[in-house]
């Protein structure tokens, strides 16, 4: 046992980590109680494990390993002081871009769809997105409108933008990413329909290849009364056009 935090924390999370079913890049964060305590054992018995109130990305050494390769292959020198933990920084970065693989729908949602009573068009806009390309694995950039007609359920607002970071933080293309968010909100809520949109911006166009700084892509996908009516959907784009 240990009395600092920080190594306990670890600790716990590769205990965690042991567990059947979970995934790699996702360990536990303690809530620790040591307050001053000198016993060895204080920490592990006032600690408190809080599954996902937070998440810290422990990524495979092989993704380290990796990364040191593509580095020396470009000609840099990984002793140099500035690279020495680029390696590491970068995988844990990666782990992070790409932790969409290991949430489900269910996780996400948590269960926070309520019954109501409206009937009435429900919208929310001007969602940050960030995602990689699946072609190059550089970034595009945007944001993500969501619209739905309920059913009798809606959804908590805070689980829009996290069903859009699920699928966004995943390698990806605009035009499936917009699909795989419109189908996610439908199933969750069995709307009447569903309408999403996304505006983006796309570094493997603008770093490389034509290089062009301007270009937004916008990808839209519509169901149910989205798609069969068109008041609905004028509706719709002229509120998420409608400045904020």
């Amino acid at each position: 046992m240990t009395n600092d935090p920080e190594i306990y924390r670890k600790e716990v999370a590769q205990s965690f980590l042991k567990q059947p079913g979970v995934y790699s890049t996702i360990s536990v964060i303690t809530q620790l109680y040591c307050e001053g305590q000198t016993k060895q054992d204080t920490c592990a018995h006032r600690a408190k494990p809080v599954i996902l109130s937070a998440i810290v990305f422990y990524p495979s050494p092989t993704m380290k390993e990796y990364f040191a390769k593509i580095i020396e292959a470009v000609g840099e020198d990984l002793n140099r002081e500035g690279l020495r933990a680029t390696p590491e920084r970068a995988a844990k970065a990666f782990a992070f871009l790409n932790s969409g693989y290991d949430l489900t729908l269910d996780e996400v949602l948590n269960e926070a769809i309520f019954q109501a009573d409206t009937e009435d068009m429900i919208i929310v806009k001007d969602i940050e997105l960030f995602s990689l390309c699946e072609h190059h694995l550089l970034p595009f950039i945007g944001k993500c409108h969501v619209g739905y007609l309920p059913r009798g359920k809606v959804l908590g607002l805070s689980k829009v933008a996290r069903v859009v970071d699920m699928y966004a933080r995943r390698l990806q293309i605009q035009e499936k990413l917009t699909k795989q968010i419109a189908d996610a909100i439908e199933i969750a809520t069995n709307a009447k329909g569903v309408a999403v949109v996304i505006e983006a911006k796309h570094l493997c166009m603008m770093m490389r290849g034509v290089e062009k700084q301007n270009s937004v892509m916008t990808t839209s996908v519509m169901t149910g009364i989205f798609r069969k009516e068109l008041n609905t959907r004028s509706e719709f784009l002229s509120l998420i056009n409608r400045p904020s």
